[in-house]
């Protein structure tokens, strides 16, 4: 089946496409700020991380934030198919140690203790960053595997007063159609903006149902989106700024290879709410931030007469000093505090979790610039638990071109609301997951005039000591079972080359995950040894894109190798590998912008599972024309 979208849109950074794709040349060694949090900016060195370029957000605009990692960021995307659940798995770390972090504020369900990534739209973001490893000092427990950082940006404010809008228009097969609204404000103190949609989609693709070809059925999912910003600038050092995100997904859940039929659905309401301040001084910075967040989930089974709702609650704040003693020594305080509380219909009850923490990390550079270590640590209280997480970073750049580095960290998980009081099955003697990881590796950057390598490879190992899995027949529970060992490698590699105005761009990422079980409470288990279930141990993408003054086009291929389904690996699914292209015109008239897209993704209309029973959509386009409007 065949998708065919058309798209009209204004975004504020199309008119960088261009810019962007012809830009290839840097004398010298320079840092580059990547994230509004100094964590990920200044005190974390050694951290291995990929960020997501301007090309890729225009590529997948319309898409969510699964699609993107999967073909693009060397990450497991477990997708549980079209309208289910997709989540992330950091070097064989399961989804809850996985972390999504929006502005800095903890965003995955206060009582699940994940985030769903198919509920993310590219759009809404201006930047995204993938941390690999633990950094549980500068950014909480849970935080064992990795990280998603995703930030939205105010517009610049502007002397001379700027007014930007928007407008965009979706539509394909599948009967899918969106349409969306865009404006921006920004004057000498104060910057607004709003960005609206909403969109429809039947998901009635044909797939392979025990040799006979069939219509996928109850698969429509309707959603409305909204983002609301207003930033106040207080005079040259004091900004204040508000964000208010809230979205709705109605999905219908289709059914497995397994089932006849389904006629489940699940409705998902978030609001998320962020007030913060900022502060800049000569050599201090103070900011201060508090977010609420509510995350409402209604499933229903009408088969079944089964109903349940979820309402999970979020107060998150956080207060903090940078400062800055000279070029050798830096600083950062802060005391991040979370409160979460669950209402649980089953029992007319609320219950709590909460988080009071004290953290600092100092950053010391020497040796002529070359040397920047960052030691961490954090203290944190979990309601009766207290835990110390110490960790340490580091990086040198023995050229301008060549940097080693290392991180090496603590890390604790503590059971989520649903693991120690869902009812029925909640286990509230689950003691936390615990232990080390560790990770080394070097970066290489050489940028000439016409020739730009890139390459980084890693070496990663993490002991995590009473894994919490569920089990069980009727009644599942969770139990802490196991010690799981995870280790393997990471490479990401891109060469371009300029050649008469035509920039051509290869790149190619590879991870090796042997992720194992070690050790078990349960007597005989078959799972010594073993690798952990929905961990392939090979995964890679490749890219080769071609870029002429406004045009781009890109092909991307990825592999994902075998999962096993069960413990013991008596059980996988198979490997698969997809083909996507991206397509890209742009061009400026004045202050606008007219832009093309064009996306074609499985384009060699493979049939696959990435969770097991659960069928991928074909081969599916995208296509689009989107135009800028700036007074």
């Amino acid at each position: 089946m065949v998708i065919i979208t058309l798209q009209l849109l204004v975004v504020p950074t199309a008119a960088q496409v261009t810019d962007t794709l012809r830009e290839v040349k840097i004398k010298a060694r320079k840092e580059q700020k990547i994230a509004k949090d100094e964590r990920l900016n200044t005190f974390s060195p050694g951290l291995d991380l990929v960020a997501i370029d301007t090309v890729h957000f225009i590529a997948y605009e319309f898409q969510d934030m699964a699609t993107l990692l999967a073909q693009q960021v060397p990450v497991f995307v477990k997708s549980y198919g079209i309208n289910n659940l997709a989540t992330l798995n950091f070097r064989g770390a399961s989804a809850a140690q996985s972390q999504v972090y929006w502005n800095g504020v903890p965003v995955q369900n206060a009582a699940l203790g994940i985030a769903d990534v198919s509920l993310l739209p590219v759009g809404l973001m201006n930047r995204v960053n993938v941390v690999y490893g633990s950094s549980s000092a500068l950014w909480g427990s849970g935080n064992v595997g990795g990280a998603l950082m995703v930030e939205n940006d105010l517009p610049d404010f502007d002397a001379d007063g700027s007014f930007t809008q928007s407008v965009s228009a979706v539509a394909g097969s599948f009967d899918h159609y969106r349409f969306g609204l865009k404006s921006d404000l920004s004057t000498k103190k104060f910057a607004a903006g709003i960005n609206l949609f909403g969109q429809s989609l039947r998901n009635d693709f044909t797939y392979n149902r025990l040799g006979i070809e069939q219509k996928m059925e109850n698969a429509a999912l309707r959603s409305g989106v909204g983002l609301v910003q207003a930033g106040y600038k207080i005079n040259d050092n004091n900004t204040v700024s508000f964000k208010g995100w809230y979205q709705q997904y109605y999905r219908e859940i289709p059914p497995a290879l397994f089932e006849a039929a389904s006629v489940k659905n699940q409705r998902d309401e978030s609001l998320r709410l962020l007030l913060d301040w900022q502060r800049k001084g000569d050599k201090t910075d103070y900011y201060t931030k508090l977010s609420y967040i509510r995350d409402n989930m209604h499933y229903r089974d009408s088969a079944i007469s089964l109903e349940s709702k979820n309402i999970a609650n979020q107060l998150y704040g956080e207060a903090g000093i940078n400062h800055y003693f000279n070029k050798n020594h830096r600083l950062l305080v802060f005391t991040p505090i979370q409160l979460s509380w669950l209402n649980n219909p089953q029992t007319i009850a609320i219950v709590h979790q909460n988080r009071y923490a004290l953290a600092g990390a100092y950053l010391f550079t020497g040796i002529k610039n070359k040397l920047n270590v960052s030691v961490n640590v954090r203290g944190e209280v979990v309601d009766d638990n207290s835990y110390l997480l110490p960790g340490l970073n580091a990086a040198y750049y023995v050229t301008n071109w060549l940097k080693i580095r290392g991180n090496v960290q603590r890390t604790y998980r503590v059971p989520t609301l649903n693991e120690l009081y869902y009812i029925p099955g909640g286990n509230p003697n689950l003691k936390p997951e615990q232990g080390w990881n560790q990770d080394v590796g070097y970066d290489i950057q050489e940028k000439e005039t016409t020739f730009h390598i890139k390459h980084s490879l890693s070496f990663y190992n993490r002991n995590i000591d009473d894994w919490i899995l569920w089990f069980g027949g009727a009644i599942w529970t969770p139990h802490n079972i196991a010690t799981v060992h995870s280790r393997g490698l990471q490479t990401t590699n891109s060469a371009e080359y300029l050649f008469r105005k035509i920039l051509f761009k290869l790149s190619g990422n590879f991870q090796y995950t042997l992720a194992t079980t070690e050790a078990s409470y349960l007597p005989g288990d078959g799972s010594i040894g073993m690798q952990i279930p929905y961990t392939p141990r090979y995964q890679g993408q490749a890219n080769f894109s071609v870029s002429w003054k406004d045009f781009y086009i890109n092909y991307n291929h990825t592999y994902t190798g075998l999962r096993y389904i069960t413990t013991d690996e008596s059980f996988s699914i198979a490997a698969y590998q997809l083909g996507n292209v991206q397509f890209i015109y742009g061009k400026d008239f004045g202050d606008n912008t007219l832009r093309f897209t064009l996306q074609c993704n499985n384009i060699w209309n493979k049939e696959y599972q990435v969770v097991n029973a659960r069928p991928m959509p074909g081969i599916n386009f995208l296509a689009g024309l989107s135009f800028a409007l700036r007074n």
